[in-house]
C-alpha cells in the first residue's frame, strides 16, 4: 500500500511539473488520469502491478 501511494504521490508531482513548465493541458492530465483508472481495472493491471513493484525493488536493491 505505501508503494501504491508513493507512486501516486509521485506521479501527480510529475503531472504538476508538466502541466506548470511543459505545458500540459488540464485536458491531457484529465485523460490520462482516466486512462489510469479505467487501466486499473483491466486484466493487465496485476502485471502492471508486479513490474512497478520489480522496479522499485530493483531501485532499492542499488547501493551508492
Amino acid at each position: 500500500m505505501i508503494l501504491s501511494i508513493s507512486g501516486v504521490v509521485l506521479l501527480g508531482i510529475i503531472v504538476f511539473l508538466f502541466f506548470r513548465k511543459d505545458g500540459l493541458k488540464a485536458s491531457h492530465a484529465f485523460v490520462s488520469a482516466l486512462f489510469g483508472f479505467y487501466l486499473a481495472g483491466t486484466a493487465i493491471a496485476p502485471s502492471i502491478t508486479a513490474g512497478g513493484a520489480s522496479l522499485a525493488g530493483l531501485l532499492g536493491g542499488i547501493k551508492f
